[in-house]
């Protein structure tokens, strides 16, 4: 049930992109104190490729991240990104090591693929949540009523419904 969440995340995800222009894409939202949400996509993506890229070694660190521009800037190649991560989600869950930094302290924590992909898949619905702020100023574009909401709210909304 992991991948299937975080590929209609993702594709929620490339459903925005097929809607917004390179340069709404790229434009600063003041109620995002400037950032883009082109720096969101970005920062959602090279997280994935971060997971993906130190699977063999086992050794995870996620500030060491390219922080590739054009990921931010060209809709296309971001689209092109995920259809790659998504295509590299299925793998066989091992031990990993996170490597952090947090106060100048390098800290090591024990963990593995699958509690790795869980955290990125909610680091993605929360970069989403931001996402869909600066999204409200568009007229013309439509989410998912559930894009940047968790897993959790949604079941909890669903139960209250019925």
């Amino acid at each position: 049930m992991l991948i299937p969440s975080i590929n209609r995340s993702l594709n929620e995800l490339v459903d925005l992109l097929v809607q917004i222009s390179n340069s709404e894409y790229a434009r600063p939202c003041a109620a995002l104190s400037n950032s883009t949400i082109g720096e969101h996509t970005r920062h959602i993506v090279e997280m994935f490729q971060c997971l993906n890229n130190s699977y063999v070694s086992g050794m995870i660190n996620y500030d060491k991240r390219p922080r590739n521009k054009r990921i931010e800037t060209d809709t296309e190649f971001a689209k092109n990104q995920i259809n790659l991560i998504q295509n590299s989600l299925e793998k066989e869950n091992k031990k990993l090591l996170l490597l952090q930094v947090v106060d100048q302290e390098e800290l090591h924590v024990e963990s593995n693929y699958y509690r790795e992909l869980l955290y990125n898949l909610e680091h993605c619905i929360h970069h989403q949540a931001l996402i869909k702020v600066a999204v409200l100023q568009y007229e013309t574009i439509t989410i998912d009523p559930n894009f940047g909401v968790a897993r959790s709210t949604i079941e909890y909304r669903n139960q209250c419904a019925q």
